[in-house]
């Protein structure tokens, strides 16, 4: 979290101090990243830096605070154009969060950075920090689902999706995360089409 002093700063200065952040961040993740070139790029001195936030971490967190709410804003905002059936709203919000990724590609390439699975133990703290939230989006998400269709009840719809989910966005992540060029646009095509194909396994079941 910040200090006092950083939230008494005027807004233009921490603004400036953020976007420095996160332009690191997202280009080296949190273990390459240097303190030096974020004050640098902020015009700031160093001390001024652990003023505002007394570890790396900590100032690494409420950029990945910030850029995470801005992404989850934007999608419920958009809540009341998803469909009530599963499989296509799984799709649409698909479609909505890389837009959106799209609209930031710094912040983009900062959300993947964070949330691609390795042994580092800044992932773990993000995973313990976020775990929650997570679970929340998914709920939210599952919100006025017509589950009327499905033979099963509704948790155990809910724990097989989220399953699938989070390995396929794990192993996509990882994808992303080898690439040298994140094209997001491209990105979005490829991911929605193999969703949709995985999706239909689900659908129509794995035995004929």
């Amino acid at each position: 979290m910040p200090t006092s002093l950083f939230l008494e700063l005027n807004p233009e200065k921490q603004q400036k101090i953020f976007t420095a952040g996160v332009s690191e961040f997202a280009q080296y993740g949190y273990e390459n990243s240097s303190t030096n070139r974020i004050v640098k790029k902020a015009g700031i001195s160093k001390g001024s830096l652990f003023k505002y936030f007394p570890r790396k971490e900590d100032f690494y967190f409420y950029i990945l605070d910030q850029v995470t709410s801005e992404l989850i804003s934007s999608l419920e905002k958009k809540e009341n154009t998803l469909s009530t059936d599963l499989f296509q709203r799984i799709t649409e919000y698909s479609v909505l969060e890389f837009s959106w990724y799209i609209l930031h590609p710094e912040r983009a390439k900062l959300i993947v950075k964070a949330f691609t699975k390795n042994d580092a133990p800044i992932y773990r703290k993000t995973l313990l920090k976020y775990g929650d939230r997570q679970q929340e989006i998914f709920d939210w998400f599952l919100e006025n689902i017509d589950t009327a269709q499905f033979p099963w009840d509704r948790e155990k719809i809910t724990d097989v999706l989220r399953w699938f989910l989070k390995g396929f966005n794990e192993g996509f992540l990882a994808q992303i995360q080898m690439s040298p060029d994140t094209d997001f646009e491209k990105l979005k095509k490829e991911y929605v089409k193999n969703l949709s194909e995985y999706l239909e396994i689900l659908k129509t079941g794995i035995v004929k």
